[in-house]
């Protein structure tokens, strides 16, 4: 019952932030992104999605080596 729970949680959070982002994209507008803009929006995405990835692979592996039960 709790992982339901939070599967539904999560995935009403997910929603209403897609909602949120639709929302937003749709008020603002017809902007022109130049294409440096959409070059400089992409290395931000995979540089932070690399970043997250990195760090989650570090927890992980330092969890399994044993650093964290001492």
């Amino acid at each position: 019952m709790k992982t339901l729970l939070l599967a539904l949680s999560l995935v009403g959070m997910l929603a209403m932030a897609i909602w949120g982002a639709v929302y937003v994209w749709s008020e603002i507008g017809d902007i022109e992104m130049s294409t440096t803009g959409i070059l400089a929006m992409i290395a931000g995405i995979v540089l932070s999605l690399g970043l997250g990835i990195g760090l989650m692979f570090l927890v992980f592996k330092s969890e399994r080596d044993g650093a964290g039960s001492q």
